[in-house]
């Protein structure tokens, strides 16, 4: 295994213990994420956005289940991720829904980009609507039928 997989490898297990401290310190200063939720720049920016996970799903838990060990560059996993909405959890249009106790499952995948052990790109995909429905949202509000 090359060492970006082994700095990939160490990410995972810093967001399955909620160190966002560490997480962020796998990132290189300038580093960007980007989700269905958005784009974020710089580690400040990606603290942020892993605290607003690991609030509204205090169970977080990034299971690793496929990696392309043919190539480094990028990086391609695809995981699944679980947890429990027990706390407020901010939504991509700035609503925060307030805990529904409701588990998810999430399947997704990922691209990643490191130099010299940091890493500067990291793309993240997933369904929202496959996390929505499972936190009981609509996309749009019901229509009442008169």
């Amino acid at each position: 295994m090359t060492l970006p997989w082994n700095v990939k490898r160490r990410f995972t297990e810093a967001i399955n213990t909620h160190d966002v401290q560490r997480v962020v310190e796998f990132f290189s200063p300038d580093a960007v994420f980007v989700s269905p939720s958005g784009v974020a720049e710089g580690r400040e920016q990606i603290a942020w956005v892993y605290e607003q996970f690991f609030k509204g799903f205090p169970d977080f838990r990034l299971i690793p289940w496929y990696e392309v060990f043919d190539c480094d560059e990028p990086m391609v996993a695809e995981w699944t991720v679980t947890g429990t909405h027990t706390g407020p959890f901010l939504l991509p249009d700035g609503r925060v829904i307030e805990a529904t106790g409701r588990r998810i499952t999430i399947r997704g995948s990922c691209a990643s980009f490191i130099e010299n052990g940091k890493i500067t790109t990291h793309r993240e995909y997933f369904d929202q609507l496959e996390l929505y429905t499972q936190l009981g949202l609509c996309l749009t509000e019901p229509s009442t039928v008169s």
